[in-house]
């Protein structure tokens, strides 16, 4: 799936000294906030107000990380989820307000001004550059992550980090081992069950989650469907081959991701019913679709999962 790049926000924040260098008075710079010109970032750190309007919640922190990192330690880098959303990764239901980052000589352990100074150990042989921005490796920024989110809010980034490709299982369970100390970090085996980089996006790795939470039949991922002679016509999100069931998950970031040039939604909808509806003729499944509030309902969507797969026990072909 793809995605586009993030924006390019080097350089956007100024600080007061800067413009108080360049002739604004206190005065002026706050007539300015006011008017709507400037965009007060945190204390003494400003932005393009008009940019800031048009940024996501998540370029919106990467520019609160550029501000912090303006006044941190040399020795300081990105780290948890400020690591992970500098490198394009989607998170779900971890606050972003404050900034998170690690110095390299050890020292930290404390929250001030809406930074969170971590004190664990970092080497600066492991800094990482990213959009021009130190970071934490990835498997270890998963990690860290793993330790301050739910389990579910984990497995989102963990599979965001698989399925872009910046580290491996095999770091990941590296990472997860030599950090096994670390305080709460022990539903790292519920995470580590589930990693999966064929997940593309935060729905599917929560509705992955909820079908093992929910004790459901572990469902395949991103099943490719062919026609009578072997030509792809589709892939759906999950499916149940064995029951003849397949799953897809109905959000706007479909919309906006697969619409065509020029396409509007019905448009877009009907090209999409379509295709579920070939699906369903070559292989004989059925289709279940489910969207963001029934991941609010786990048990409810669980129990219409489970009787569908229980209605259609035989063996496809059968």
């Amino acid at each position: 799936m793809h995605r586009p790049s993030p924006p390019d926000l080097d350089n956007v924040v100024r600080l007061r000294r800067e413009l108080v260098e360049d002739g604004y008075t206190d005065h002026q710079l706050a007539r300015l906030v006011s008017a709507g010109v400037l965009h007060r970032v945190r204390h003494g750190a400003y932005v393009d107000a008009a940019l800031w309007d048009r940024l996501s919640a998540a370029d919106r922190h990467r520019v609160l990380c550029r501000a912090a990192l303006r006044t941190a330690h040399p020795l300081a880098a990105l780290t948890h989820v400020s690591a992970v959303v500098e490198r394009g990764v989607p998170v779900w239901n971890i606050s972003l307000d404050e900034v998170h980052m690690t110095r390299t000589d050890g020292n930290g352990g404390r929250r001030e001004a809406g930074v969170v100074h971590h004190g664990g150990e970092l080497s600066e042989h492991d800094v990482e550059i990213v959009n021009g921005v130190r970071v934490s490796p990835a498997a270890r920024s998963a990690v860290e992550v793993l330790s301050t989110a739910t389990p579910e809010a984990a497995l989102v980034v963990v599979n965001g980090l698989l399925h872009s490709e910046q580290m491996s299982v095999d770091e990941l369970v590296a990472a997860v081992e030599a950090m096994k100390h670390w305080p709460h970090t022990l539903s790292a085996h519920v995470v580590l069950a589930l990693a999966d980089g064929r997940m593309e996006s935060p729905a599917e790795s929560r509705t992955y989650y909820m079908c093992r939470q929910q004790r459901l039949p572990r469902p395949e991922p991103q099943v490719v469907i062919r026609d009578e002679r072997g030509r792809v016509v589709g892939r759906v999100d999950f499916a149940w081959p064995h029951h003849g069931v397949f799953l897809e998950f109905d959000g706007r970031i479909k919309y906006e991701l697969h619409r065509r040039e020029g396409e509007t939604l019905d448009q877009y909808l009907l090209r999409e019913k379509k295709r579920e509806e070939r699906i369903c003729l070559l292989t004989g499944w059925v289709c279940i679709r489910i969207g963001w509030a029934d991941l609010e309902d786990p048990a409810a969507t669980a129990t219409r999962i489970r009787r569908l797969l229980e209605s259609r026990t035989r063996p496809v072909g059968a």
